[in-house]
């Protein structure tokens, strides 16, 4: 008989592309995890930095209140983000409402207004960068950043790269590191959920997942940057790995012969949570614990359809 497919870990990144915390548990939204990617860092012209610029910001390590991970807790005015860096005293960022807004962010395609953190968090980030920067806020009141419409119509994210919820599988990671002339940890991929008993890339072919009450949809596979090249120990870019390794059997060129190569790897699965599913009202739980299993509705036929 099969083993139950578990979560090992959860993660959620509070401020884009700085380094990840491993919680007991995390509430479930439409865009992502509660405070998942909710903050970004952006340059003078509002733009979004990520490690494939700023690989520096895999060393900055946001810290969230614990109570912050369970589902109806609200901010009072003793909440804090705390940010440490090397180098860096801490900074201290009220979790309740900004008053000041930021217009003309950008990230990627979207564009639109974000909450200011203020002057004390720009200094921290330009210090720290070595050059002009902010910190902002996703707003969730006005704005709304869709994820690409010919896979997930309806659907949208917080500053995450385009979907809200990234999935990826031990076993997937052990088979690549068998591979690699180093192994690397799985920080390297940033995923929110990462799977055990699962077979290698077996998540690939996820259409339909079920976690608790919870149905999560399959969108695609994740389509790597260079951000896997980041150490995440060190914030220091290496040449080729895991790229290169992904390259020769993670490939568009190997999952998808039949197209033209783009030069895409993949690792993870994205997928959406399929809230037209939930009762209207939303009631129901959204937490999603370690240890909870997954139950696997509906498979693709295949990886090539997967990747697309």
């Amino acid at each position: 008989m099969e083993q139950e497919l578990k979560i090992q870990s959860l993660f959620i990144y509070p401020i884009k592309s700085c380094r990840g915390i491993s919680v007991p548990q995390a509430t479930v939204t439409q865009t992502g995890f509660q405070w998942d990617r909710y903050w970004l860092v952006v340059n003078y012209k509002g733009r979004a930095y990520t490690q494939r610029v700023e690989p520096k910001l895999a060393l900055v390590e946001p810290e969230l209140p614990k109570e912050a991970f369970l589902e109806d807790w609200e901010p009072t005015k003793d909440s804090f983000l705390v940010v440490r860096a090397p180098g860096m005293s801490p900074l201290k960022i009220p979790m309740t409402k900004p008053s000041s807004v930021a217009e003309g962010v950008s990230m990627w395609e979207w564009s639109g207004s974000a909450f200011d953190e203020g002057e004390e968090a720009a200094k921290w980030f330009s210090d720290y960068l070595g050059k002009q920067s902010r910190l902002v806020r996703f707003n969730k009141e006005t704005e709304t950043r869709p994820s690409p419409p010919e896979f997930a119509a309806g659907y949208s994210t917080t500053f995450a790269d385009m979907f809200p919820f990234l999935f990826a599988s031990q076993a997937s990671l052990d088979q690549l590191n068998t591979l690699l002339p180093e192994p690397v940890p799985i920080n390297r991929f940033r995923p929110n959920f990462l799977v055990d008993n699962c077979d290698a890339f077996g998540e690939d072919l996820w259409e339909e997942i079920k976690i608790n009450d919870l149905v999560f949809q399959g969108v695609r596979l994740c389509s790597r940057c260079k951000v896997p090249t980041v150490n995440q120990e060190t914030g220091v870019p290496g040449a080729a790995e895991p790229t290169e390794t992904l390259m020769k059997f993670r490939s568009d060129k190997v999952l998808m012969p039949d197209k033209k190569p783009r030069g895409k790897v993949f690792f993870g699965k994205e997928m959406v949570w399929n809230w037209n599913m939930a009762n209207s009202e939303g009631k129901g739980k959204k937490t999603i614990k370690v240890g909870d299993t997954i139950s696997v509705l509906k498979k693709m036929p295949s990886r090539a359809e997967a990747a697309v």
